[in-house]
């Protein structure tokens, strides 16, 4: 696993193990257009008094999931030809590439609230511990979908860009950019079958007290990650001959 985490971070960018640092970057600037675009329609904030604080605090948990997970996706195949050594297992090429994932989206994170300090924007939440464990479940369900479509791109390498296509269709629906608990029922009740909405939902409880939780499962969110963790881990185990076989 090691060995895997190293040769991601010297072959991501610039053939040089400080080019990783760029995969920090991505999310960060994906974030901030969105976040100017935002300001630039005038765009106030539905909850609290920052409309950059109350969109980052939908968007970061979005892109952490996406990210984490999509990379996931596209570690098997890109590494595939690492698994003729006996010595690498499957999970060391998957797990090495979430480590590192979970590593740049910490170092996004601290970049955002050290732009938002110098901002004048308080990044602070009134509820740090739930902030906290609602970005770690955010983690988990990342790496539980992302061991999923790991295995299965490996059987159908054509998953890569479904699932890359279905991050699209993630994000619109994770409430970043809307408040779903304003929703109508026939609507926000099925949108909060999707776990990512969960994610954001409890993000923004912890950040805002006036802010409705009616849709929050924190239950669910964290059985939904450990679910498809578990799965991934059985399909792979199940099903690790024949991969190595392909």
């Amino acid at each position: 696993m090691n060995a895997v985490i190293l040769r991601d971070m010297r072959t991501r960018f610039f053939n040089h193990g400080l080019g990783f640092l760029v995969q920090s970057l991505w999310p960060l600037v994906h974030m901030f257009v969105i976040l100017g675009m935002s300001a630039s329609l005038g765009r106030t904030a539905p909850v609290g008094d920052s409309p950059i604080l109350f969109f980052a605090t939908g968007i970061i948990p979005a892109l952490t999931f996406i990210y984490i997970s999509r990379f996931m996706c596209l570690s098997l195949v890109l590494n595939k030809p690492m698994l003729a050594f006996p010595v690498v297992r499957i999970t060391d090429i998957l797990f090495g590439r979430a480590f590192l994932e979970v590593i740049a989206g910490c170092i996004t994170l601290a970049m955002v609230v050290a732009i938002f300090v110098c901002l004048g924007v308080d990044p602070m939440p009134v509820d740090l511990e739930q902030a906290v464990l609602a970005y770690m479940a955010t983690i988990l369900l990342a790496v539980g979908i992302g061991t999923l479509a790991g295995v299965a791109s490996l059987f159908l390498p054509v998953f890569v860009t479904v699932y890359a296509l279905m991050g699209i269709l993630f994000y619109l629906t994770s409430g970043a950019l809307f408040v779903a608990s304003n929703l109508p029922d026939s609507i926000a009740i099925p949108l909060s079958y999707n776990p990512v909405i969960q994610c954001t939902e409890w993000m923004r409880t912890a950040y805002f007290e006036t802010y409705s939780n009616r849709l929050l499962d924190k239950e669910y969110l964290v059985g939904f990650g450990l679910g498809s963790l578990c799965l991934g881990l059985l399909m792979e185990k199940f099903a690790r001959g024949k991969l190595l076989e392909s």
